[in-house]
């Protein structure tokens, strides 16, 4: 049985990089990299439009400031919404054992395909990650569309 009061206390340092990234006039989507025992390990947030670099999503932002690791499979990646396909394979592609979503309602992502693949998904559903999700895709459905992959014209 998941330790639902563990994964809230990693989503919550998920849900301060999407605000930082708000804040700095980003995408709200945040993400942290932790032990199973709930050590932190990284943490990071989109910053395309901040950066102007469309490849640092918050999922691939954690990753690359958690360094090299031995392996992946024993750490576990939260982000407030269901990870891109992009960020999906990259939680595929290095095995991180579990994957912690604050929400995916929004957004659905590689969800699916991930557990699929052996990758264990607990999505907690988060209505504070699920409002500022929705705020922002209301707000600004260009920028959203780009970073999803869509047409940003839509």
């Amino acid at each position: 049985m998941p330790d639902l009061g563990l994964y809230e206390r990693m989503l919550a340092v998920a849900l301060e990089e999407a605000r930082l990234g708000l804040a700095e006039g980003g995408i709200p989507i945040g993400a942290a990299l932790f032990t199973k025992a709930g050590a932190l390990v990284s943490r990071g947030r989109n910053q395309r439009v901040q950066q102007g670099d469309p490849s640092v999503h918050g999922e691939t932002d954690a990753f690359r400031r958690a360094g090299r690791q031995r392996s992946y499979r024993d750490l576990v990646m939260v982000t407030t919404l269901a990870p891109c396909w992009y960020c999906s394979g990259l939680v595929r592609q290095f095995r991180i054992g579990t994957l912690v979503v604050g929400e995916s309602r929004s957004f659905q992502g590689g969800l699916d395909w991930l557990r699929e693949n052996g990758i264990e998904v607990i999505d907690l559903d988060n209505a504070d990650c699920r409002n500022m999700m929705e705020t922002y895709i209301a707000a600004h459905p260009g920028v959203w569309n780009e970073d999803i992959g869509e047409d940003s014209e839509q």
